[in-house]
């Protein structure tokens, strides 16, 4: 019963954070719902296996969650009447976010996850390689490979130089 507890905790104390990195993942709220209910339906499955800190492993059932339901989508076309109007340059506020946000959507599945959990879930080095499967210095190049990415973007550079 004290398992039942802790997870209850658990939950009680993450799952807004977990949300939240579930949607930086996948970049809708209801498949970040359903991606955290999964990762913590497994947690709960495998919670008397789970060490002191729980984090990494549930993050990492997290990114594997993602991953497999990213590689069954289907990535086709999808057909509009009329193209989408682009946006010249970006104004500020809530422009610059929808910038970055797309920005950040053109990056690999594997460095868009560790940036999140870097900058968004502040999780260290180790941690990430924990849960991504992978070596701290893995962690660090995908890191350092998605920042240049972001930099070299043209649709992020007016935001930059107005910082």
């Amino acid at each position: 019963m004290a398992d039942r507890a802790e997870f209850g905790q658990y939950v009680a104390d993450g799952s807004t954070r977990l949300l939240r990195t579930a949607y930086l993942l996948c970049r809708d709220w209801a498949t970040a719902e359903d991606l955290v209910q999964t990762a913590l339906t497994k947690a709960w499955l495998a919670w008397g296996r789970i060490g002191e800190d729980p984090d990494p492993y549930v993050y990492r059932i997290l990114t594997n969650t993602h991953t497999s339901w990213w590689r069954r989508r289907w990535r086709g076309e999808i057909p509009t009447e009329r193209l989408p109007d682009v946006p010249e340059a970006p104004l500020g506020g809530i422009e610059d976010r929808d910038v970055l946000w797309v920005a950040l959507g053109r990056l690999g599945r594997r460095e868009r996850a560790a940036v999140v959990l870097r900058y968004f879930a502040d999780l260290e080095h180790a941690a990430i390689a924990e849960v991504l499967g992978c070596s701290p210095g893995t962690v660090r190049s995908q890191i350092s490979r998605a920042l240049a990415k972001l930099r070299a973007d043209p649709t992020v550079a007016p935001i930059r130089e107005r910082i």
